[in-house]
């Protein structure tokens, strides 16, 4: 029997991720104590064989994996937006094929969802790198609904790979768009300005990939493309000014230009306020 809390997650893959990536990210949905209604796999361009491999061994699992394949690779804002347009649950629950979601991260956000009055909610995570155990630090931010939307001024306040929202809202804010690399800041601050609840769990329910080479690749000049356009859509939005527009393109824009270590260095002082024990 549907449920109005239902789940469904969205969660693309295409030819770059390392098949035991995502076979250990597909356990991670499959031994939820709170089974998602379906899980919706979304092939962004053709797949590598040791791929299909993985995502055909859960095609008798429950809940039932349905795959929506994309004929070439179109990135990630066009393949999470094709997950949601073909999503039949209220909810939609964020997955990215690398990451992995603990065991009670769709029971702990049904019940939040439950007792508040949320239209999306995120969670904090665990990064990590190489093997689980090595945890590096906790991504925490603002919790409260008031706090979240000052901070989505400055930068994202949801952490993407955590998030749970209303399909019918996020779909009638747009869905996910451009600019490239930061769609889910740019859908997440519309639904604030559509109006949408949103709620952080200060408690980590995802374990989050975070090797070396996510800062490099925050390095590339397309990178600074996005800034432009992101940072433009928020003040169309209403959401920012332009001084706060163009303050935040010059703190982003040095933040970019560090090099890798000093990068890795800054990024831990500022979302790694809580250190893992």
């Amino acid at each position: 029997m549907s449920d109005e809390f239902d789940l469904s997650v969205v969660m693309p893959v295409y030819h770059g991720v390392d098949p035991a990536h995502l076979q250990r990210a597909l356990d991670s949905i499959y031994d939820q104590t709170l089974p998602a209604a379906e899980v919706v796999v979304v092939e962004d361009g053709p797949l590598l064989p040791a791929q299909i491999a993985v995502l055909d061994s859960f095609a008798d699992r429950r809940p039932p994996l349905r795959r929506v394949v994309l004929p070439e690779n179109l990135g990630a804002a066009k393949a999470n937006q094709a997950g949601v347009v073909a999503a039949t649950s209220p909810w939609i629950a964020k997955m990215d094929a690398d990451d992995i979601s603990l065991p009670q991260r769709f029971a702990t956000q049904v019940a939040a969802l439950r007792q508040g009055s949320y239209d999306l909610l995120g969670a904090a995570m665990y990064e990590f790198e190489g093997e689980e155990a090595n945890v590096v630090g906790v991504r925490r931010l603002p919790t409260e609904h008031a706090d979240i939307a000052r901070y989505f001024r400055i930068n994202n306040a949801i952490n993407h790979p955590t998030v749970v929202y209303r399909r019918a809202l996020a779909l009638s804010a747009g869905g996910y768009d451009q600019p490239r690399f930061m769609q889910d800041y740019d859908l997440f601050a519309r639904m604030l300005m559509a109006g949408a609840v949103m709620h952080n769990l200060s408690e980590p329910l995802v374990l989050f990939r975070a090797d070396g080479s996510m800062f490099g690749r925050r390095r590339k000049a397309a990178m600074f493309r996005c800034e432009i356009t992101l940072q433009r859509n928020l003040q169309r939005y209403g959401l920012t000014s332009r001084p706060r527009m163009l303050a935040n393109l010059a703190v982003r824009f040095t933040f970019r230009l560090l090099p890798p270590r000093l990068m890795r260095r800054a990024y831990a002082r500022l979302f790694h306020a809580t250190r893992p024990a």
